[in-house]
């Protein structure tokens, strides 16, 4: 790009998972809009990759979540025919609990009876199966007759990197400049437009979304520095013994929570072994604290030997407990793990999307849309008022 400014109706800054939804949909309103992101979209350096995500409809941490991922399925289709891409598969999704847990999870306490409730509450279908039939449909799970399931059968994965490139590809295709390899050093609004100052150069804007994860309290300073808190988090693959391939291969995503509470050993979750692959991929959600410019990426042995005698032995039959790959991605989260949408406390022209805690993707196309609708016309359909700034209080004037 030259030295010359360029002028937008809207600048989205991050193109993951919420920014490449975004551009895609202020493209599609005809918006005269601009897409800038340090790396190469879609990549391994952010939170937005790993092959796949789950999508589940009931929403156990909030049923203010629930429009979002309804949405969100209907985006995905959408996008679907558009394009001839695979970005859903409804595989169904399995939580297994013990029976009337409240183990105390930050945002997932009594997450069953919730995702249970939420699921009556909009009419999404699913069914609450005792042990042993948990154990006759899929016998690669191996729960105690003290544990419960809840299954729906729309829940399943989406796969990110077809999903966000599926996104940026038609944002192109409907007129969105789009600049990569571009690191923006700072965001200031003036009067009745934001300038955007990057690395390659600046651009002016009427208004800006702001969709950059982790390195959103570096880029945006007091009081998020205070409130985003960057995650380094693991996803291990590990092999499928031969007589269970089929069970794996056929089987839903799960979330398993099974723990005292304590982020070291609350609960997993994984997913079916895509085809020819022999291995599947499961997480927790332990991690620490990190600077994206400065973390370890590589995964030790070790961590993914903690994983497995911690979550998968006893627990996920015919998992070998060798892992066959691992790598790292970045959560950002909030002081109580829900989303921020909303715009700056001291700049209206700054839209703040996607510190999402490490639950997002499932909503990520909604998200995108709805922060479409507030730039363009002043709201979203979609309530959005529990992802609110005002709702952090003094914590967000902390020192």
């Amino acid at each position: 790009m030259t030295s010359n400014t360029l002028s937008y109706d809207v600048a989205v800054i991050g193109l993951g998972a919420m920014g490449s939804a975004a551009l895609y949909q202020l493209a599609k309103r005809g918006a005269k809009v601009v897409g800038i992101d340090r790396f190469a979209p879609p990549h391994d350096r952010g939170s937005t990759h790993g092959e796949t995500r789950i999508t589940r409809q009931a929403i156990g941490e909030g049923s203010f979540y629930v429009p979002l991922a309804l949405r969100a399925h209907e985006i995905w289709k959408e996008l679907e025919a558009d394009t001839g891409e695979s970005l859903l598969v409804e595989a169904g999704c399995l939580i297994i609990a013990p029976k009337n847990a409240s183990t105390d999870r930050r945002a997932r306490t009594s997450f069953l009876m919730r995702t249970r409730e939420a699921a009556e509450q909009y009419g999404i279908r699913h069914e609450i199966i005792d042990a042993a039939e948990i154990r006759h449909r899929y016998p690669q799970f191996a729960a105690t007759d003290a544990e419960i399931g809840y299954f729906e059968p729309g829940g399943g994965y989406v796969r990110p990197e077809a999903c966000v490139n599926a996104q940026l590809t038609r944002a192109a295709q409907l007129g969105a400049a789009i600049h990569l390899g571009t690191i923006v050093e700072s965001v200031g609004q003036k009067g009745d437009g934001v300038t955007v100052t990057t690395s390659e150069g600046t651009f002016l804007a009427g208004q800006v979304i702001v969709s950059v994860g982790a390195w959103a309290p570096a880029l945006l300073g007091r009081p998020f520095d205070k409130l985003l808190e960057p995650r380094r988090q693991m996803m291990h693959w590990f092999g499928v013994e031969e007589n269970k391939k089929r069970d794996w291969e056929r089987g839903p995503v799960f979330i398993w929570p099974h723990g005292s509470g304590n982020e070291n050993d609350d609960f997993f979750y994984g997913f079916p072994s895509l085809a020819g692959m022999g291995a599947i991929k499961t997480a927790d959600e332990h991690g620490e604290t990190v600077d994206p410019n400065d973390i370890r990426r590589e995964v030790s042995e070790q961590e993914s030997k903690t994983m497995y005698e911690r979550h998968v032995a006893g627990r996920l039959n015919g998992v070998r407990p060798g892992r066959l790959k691992a790598v790292t991605c970045l959560y950002t989260v909030t002081p109580d793990s829900a989303f921020l949408i909303d715009r700056h406390p001291a700049f209206e022209r700054i839209l703040i999307v996607s510190p999402c805690s490490g639950h997002g993707f499932k909503h990520s196309p909604a998200i995108g849309e709805a922060a479409a609708e507030i730039v363009t016309e002043g709201q979203s359909k979609i309530d959005l008022s529990a992802f609110a700034f005002s709702r952090f209080g003094e914590k967000a004037n902390g020192p």
